[in-house]
């Protein structure tokens, strides 16, 4: 694994953190309070290509590789992970589902419009009574002739308000895994609802929805993959997204570690700066190590991905160790901060808000130790 950037790399990165500098960490404590979606953000990623970062150039994209797009994500991350969500869901979970499974039409039809960011995508898979279990989910998909018609509910989904285009697992045949299909849904189809969820803990500017299906109606060739291939479709976009969200959470646990690291030095008791003080030190240091060996994880999926291995354990491992040390370092942060970190004046609070959900989303942590002890062990705890 060569852990050297290339001068195009180190371009993108310096671009993308002085955009984020600039413009979204700013911006990010007053769209929190406000649960204000965060418009520049989504206007800048459009603006500066980042919205098409990995989509093919042939269909308009930037054709970014798996390194490249996790130092992108990074540095959002460490700005705000609410315009962090906005990219990785687009990109990580349905382009690249679409560039991976879709036919040569799904790809002409849908990619051009997400590169430019015209169209925008979400991906529905979480149900009310589904999350952890996929292959139980109950929204169905029932054939009619040349079309599918389709009806339940999804929750908690990225981008559902926004979205101009939906991957909806459903189900179109039997019971387990073998019985769901994906399909590619205009979220303009009559009967698709999207519903804004508001009073979240964290990611309070994230646009996340309820999606109502109601006698939605598709063409049969709006199947992503073959009939039954839905948890398949699924699982491998979650390798993607779970490496883009172990980059997040390593530029979440950055800039708490900058943060708590800047105001230690500044803040003075007992007539030194705190950062004297050898405790204080310990959760800087501790902070400092989990946030190298995050982006180690994190690049080590992302080197597998673009050598064309497979890197399912390794996204799992990667997404477990980030998610639980962004929490951690958060934590760390607003404790340095004493109880200045329980204001919202501060960023700290905002971060451990933020940093709470990545252990819940894309596969708790207790999914990802069980996917992980299965690959160790060769034995599954799953029923």
């Amino acid at each position: 694994m060569d852990l050297s950037l290339t001068p195009e790399q180190e371009a993108t990165r310096r671009s993308v953190r002085e955009w984020v500098d600039a413009v979204i960490a700013p911006a990010a404590i007053r769209n929190d309070r406000e649960e204000r979606f965060p418009e520049e953000g989504l206007e800048g990623l459009k603006r500066d290509g980042w919205i098409g970062l990995t989509i093919p150039e042939e269909y308009g994209g930037g054709g970014a590789d798996p390194l490249t797009y996790c130092l992108v994500v990074e540095e959002l991350g460490r700005g705000d992970a609410n315009v962090r969500s906005i990219l990785s869901v687009h990109l990580g979970l349905v382009a690249g589902s679409i560039t991976r499974w879709g036919s040569e039409d799904h790809k002409r039809e849908w990619l051009p419009k997400m590169a430019a960011g015209d169209v925008l995508g979400c991906f529905c898979l979480t149900e009310p009574d589904h999350g952890s279990d996929p292959a139980g989910l109950e929204t169905t998909a029932v054939k009619e002739g040349d079309s599918y018609r389709i009806n339940g509910s999804k929750i908690f989904i990225t981008n559902g308000d926004i979205a101009g285009v939906a991957l909806v697992m459903a189900r179109s045949g039997g019971p387990g895994a073998r019985g769901v299909s994906a399909f590619l849904v205009p979220c303009d189809t009559p009967g698709f609802t999207p519903k804004p969820i508001h009073g979240k803990l964290g990611l309070r500017s994230c646009d996340t929805a309820e999606i109502a299906l109601d006698d939605v109606v598709v063409p049969a060739s709006a199947l992503l993959g073959g009939e039954g291939d839905g948890i398949k479709v699924a699982l491998s976009a979650l390798d993607d997204g779970r490496m883009s969200l172990a980059a997040s959470c390593t530029g979440l646990a950055q800039n708490a570690l900058e943060v708590m690291t800047s105001y230690a030095q500044q803040r003075e008791q007992f007539g030194r700066p705190i950062a004297a003080f050898q405790l204080v030190q310990e959760l800087i240091s501790d902070t400092a190590v989990e946030v190298e060996a995050a982006r180690l994880l994190t690049w080590r999926v992302a080197d597998l991905k673009m050598r064309g291995e497979k890197f399912t354990l390794a996204a799992s491992m990667a997404k477990y160790y980030a998610s639980e040390a962004c929490v951690r370092a958060a934590n760390a942060a607003v404790q340095v901060h004493g109880g200045y970190g329980y204001v919202d004046e501060f960023v700290v609070g905002k971060l451990l808000r933020d940093a709470r959900v990545t252990t819940l989303y894309e596969g708790t942590s207790q999914i990802q130790k069980l996917l992980i002890g299965r690959a160790v062990t060769g034995v599954s705890a799953f029923g």
